[in-house]
């Protein structure tokens, strides 16, 4: 994220150094931290939705242990960039078979997106992880633990990182905007709240991107900047759409590809998050099952590479014909 000459991201400038310093994430922090009070721990695997944590209590966790000496005993690696086998062979176990510096007997090797290895990758891991455990210990970072094969979970103890409740993730915002000298609304806090859903490092680079060049941030410099659509643009288009209109649905649709940058996904998640809103007198409660599914299916075709506008379309067109326009 682009910011004045010279300014540092917020995500890293405000990271917590310590496992003490994390906000969040109760039932875990105090286990972490008792790993690095008694220099001892497992191989984890930390699981859960972006934005959680699982990076920062890895780089937390790493300073607790080995104090000024982490860089040299920590190394981390991205699985999205390094998921083949070649890089499990030769990085990773250049690195795994070396000796720890410093009174820790191990070091740490964290493999962030750890979902994105190859399954030929992992089985290699797996013999990694048991050959040189007592130098190196794996944290394994990913957003889905369904994707990592079940040998390598049983060699892990798996902590699953929950989604940030709003008023930790509002206090956090509160507190980086007092320290950079900036006055936001309350209303441009909720309008950040909605928009970044849980995910702690989308709140604080939204914060930052439209804190640039203002130092009092609005609902509206916030809308003007948000790449995901918020709740009221995906309101007005599905109020359009249940109504029989899908051309002014499909404007709307089409503002926010164009005017606001969103993403298929993130516009079809806005639609699922709003979705348990919808009236029963508008939509009932058999459709809206029904079109939980159709959001499903969109979802996986959207993986699979489908085009965003026309999924979207056709949602669009689904809710137009079964909606009250349609009876």
């Amino acid at each position: 994220m682009a910011g004045r000459a010279g300014e540092a991201v917020w995500v890293e400038k405000y990271r917590p150094a310590h496992l003490a310093d994390m906000l969040g994430q109760e039932t875990i922090v105090p286990l972490l931290r008792s790993y690095a009070e008694k220099r001892s721990m497992p191989h984890l695997l930390f699981a859960g939705p972006p934005g959680t944590g699982k990076t920062t209590a890895a780089l937390a966790l790493a300073r607790d242990l080995y104090g000024t000496e982490w860089r040299q005993n920590f190394l981390e690696l991205n699985s999205s960039d390094e998921r083949g086998i070649d890089t499990v062979r030769t990085t990773i176990k250049g690195y795994a078979r070396t000796s720890p510096l410093g009174g820790v007997g191990f070091k740490l090797l964290l493999l962030d997106e750890a979902d994105n290895l190859t399954a030929e990758a992992q089985a290699s891991l797996r013999r990694l992880m048991e050959r040189y455990s007592g130098s190196c210990r794996f944290i394994l970072s990913c957003n889905y633990s369904s994707r990592i094969i079940e040998p390598i979970q049983s060699r892990c103890a798996v902590f699953r990182f929950r989604v940030y409740p709003a008023s930790a993730v509002r206090a956090q915002l509160e507190r980086i905007a007092g320290a950079e000298g900036k006055r936001v609304d309350a209303e441009a806090y909720d309008a950040i709240l909605a928009a970044a859903n849980g995910d702690l490092r989308r709140a604080i680079n939204l914060l930052q991107l439209t804190a640039t060049h203002t130092d009092h941030v609005t609902a509206q410099t916030v809308r003007e900047n948000a790449t995901i659509p918020l709740r009221r643009e995906v309101e007005g288009m599905l109020s359009a759409a249940l109504g029989g209109d899908f051309l002014g649905a499909r404007t709307l649709l089409y503002a926010l590809f164009t005017d606001r940058g969103a993403a298929g996904e993130e516009i079809l998640k806005a639609i699922h998050s709003y979705l348990p809103e919808i009236a029963e007198s508008v939509l009932p409660a058999r459709e809206k099952v029904r079109l939980l599914e159709f959001l499903a299916e969109v979802d996986f075709r959207l993986a699979q590479g489908a085009g965003d506008r026309i999924q979207l379309e056709a949602v669009l067109a689904h809710l137009a014909s079964i909606g009250p326009g349609a009876r």
